[in-house]
């Protein structure tokens, strides 16, 4: 059963480490273990940096694979985390409609082995990196919580998988965790280190500044002919900042006793991809050239956050929600960093 009691904020003094960021060396989760490590948490990131890389963490790492027991039941023995943070995942919708192996390989039985882990270990809190992608197409914009979960993409149906195991896992063995449901992270630190680099890029905002940068000749729009104002996809972008800041939240929920949650994580404010293709013409200064291209499978026509219950469970609610805001920070970031970390 869902929590639905009042939320409360994520003082330091709410907040007990150990904690076990797995995925801390990637885009969401590094920008976590630096809000973790602000609240002065004693943090470790277990990463194998398939997707990942080393110089976005500057907290001890654990260089290992969920699918590697032995090195995960060893990384519970040294480090005793308290709690865990998963982001370790596939996160790519049409990679998962042509490659749904890798998604059910890294996804699930991954994640089964973390949860192995941490039952073994009578670790019983767990912060989980779900997605708006479980509830499939929505049945009413804005989407809240009681939208039908019915995924209609592998990533989509792989993550709801991880929400069912956990939920089975707090009725047998007593796991305390939280899904934490959002929409399209987006952004940069504030000061321009941390940021946004996949390889290869397939999201929309790096891939419209790699075209103002030069990287790229042309921003592909794929599909002009969905059923929303201008054509084309309409979806929900959240500061990463922001989003770091709701699994602290989160976390110290869980760590003051909450049994289960799950909420959205979302402005609430959507833009269709031409929006953003222009409010990033006027962040860079650049033309940012644009060419029509087929629709792509598994995308919803739009995606945009509604409801209370993240603000009534966590006390949350976005900071720098505006679409420049995120598109200022993220440019400021990869100007400073045009080939990602490698920089």
């Amino acid at each position: 059963m869902t929590d639905t009691s009042p939320g409360k904020g994520t003082e330091s003094s709410d907040l007990l480490g150990p904690v076990l960021v797995v995925g801390g060396a990637g885009y969401i989760g590094s920008h976590t273990v630096r809000a973790l490590e602000a609240r002065g948490l004693s943090v470790v990131v277990l990463d194998n940096y398939s997707t990942g890389h080393p110089e976005a963490v500057s907290a001890p790492v654990v260089r290992a694979s969920l699918a590697d027991r032995q090195a995960l039941a060893d990384a519970f023995a040294e480090w005793k985390p308290r709690s865990v943070m998963h982001f370790a995942a596939r996160c790519y919708v049409g990679e998962s409609v042509t490659d749904p192996s890798t998604y059910y390989r890294e996804n699930v039985i991954n994640a089964w082995n973390l949860l192995e882990a941490m039952r073994d270990a009578d670790c019983q809190e767990l912060v989980f990196s779900s997605t708006c992608a479980t509830y499939g197409v929505p049945v009413a914009i804005p989407l809240t919580e009681d939208n039908p979960q019915v995924p209609i993409n592998p990533y989509g149906r792989t993550k709801l998988h991880m929400e069912h195991m956990m939920e089975d896992y707090s009725n047998a063995y007593g796991l305390r965790y939280a899904a934490l449901r959002y929409f399209n992270a987006a952004g940069a630190s504030p000061v321009g280190d941390l940021g946004e680099h996949h390889d290869p890029e397939t999201h929309l905002i790096p891939l419209v500044l790699q075209v103002a940068l030069g990287q790229r000749d042309e921003i592909a729009v794929f599909g002009e002919d969905y059923p929303t104002p201008d054509g084309t996809c309409v979806r929900d972008y959240i500061h990463i900042v922001d989003l770091a800041d709701a699994h602290l939240r989160a976390l110290s929920r869980l760590q003051d006793g909450a049994q289960t949650l799950a909420c959205n994580l979302g402005t609430g404010q959507g833009y269709s991809v031409r929006e953003v293709i222009d409010a990033a013409r006027r962040v860079t200064g650049h033309a940012i050239p644009e060419r029509i291209a087929p629709r792509r499978p598994g995308d919803p026509p739009e995606l945009v956050s509604g409801g209370t219950r993240a603000f009534d469970l966590l006390g949350w609610k976005p900071q720098h929600s505006e679409l420049e805001d995120i598109l200022t920070d993220a440019w400021r970031f990869h100007q400073a960093h045009p080939r990602g970390y490698s920089d």
